[in-house]
């Protein structure tokens, strides 16, 4: 059986607390303070973050060929929710989450790269040497 790596499963864990932390902080917390914090695009920020969180550690689990790809993107977007919030105040449960989250999904995005090229090189080199021989 093809296990996860402990890295894998920590980022499927971090992803899974940002999806749960964004979602209720963005429909609860932010609808009740009102102002700034109910502004339109903080709220779809805060539920894009929270999707992709959610669609990435799916994506991670199953071993999806692209999850490198999702890991990178939710990383961005986990950013970018983590400086809106941080930039209202009031919000460091999901200041917190985003910026778990946006360096576990990092480490994914470049770890699983490396070994991608490092195999690329093998097979590479292999199939040199049965050209030259």
């Amino acid at each position: 059986m093809n296990y996860l790596s402990q890295q894998t499963k920590d980022a499927i864990s971090a992803l899974q607390h940002c999806h749960a932390i964004c979602s209720s902080m963005a429909m609860t917390h932010c609808l009740e303070m009102g102002g700034e914090h109910a502004r339109p695009q903080h709220l779809r920020l805060m539920l894009d973050c929270a999707g992709l969180c959610a669609f990435t550690a799916d994506a991670l689990g199953r071993k999806s060929q692209f999850h490198t790809r999702f890991a990178a993107l939710c990383a961005e977007v986990c950013e970018t929710c983590e400086k809106d919030c941080e930039a209202l105040g009031d919000m460091d449960d999901c200041v917190q989450a985003c910026r778990t989250c946006a360096a576990r999904c990092r480490q994914i995005a470049r770890s699983d790269h490396q070994d991608i090229l490092e195999t690329a090189s093998r097979v590479s080199s292999a199939a040199t040497r049965l050209s030259n021989s």
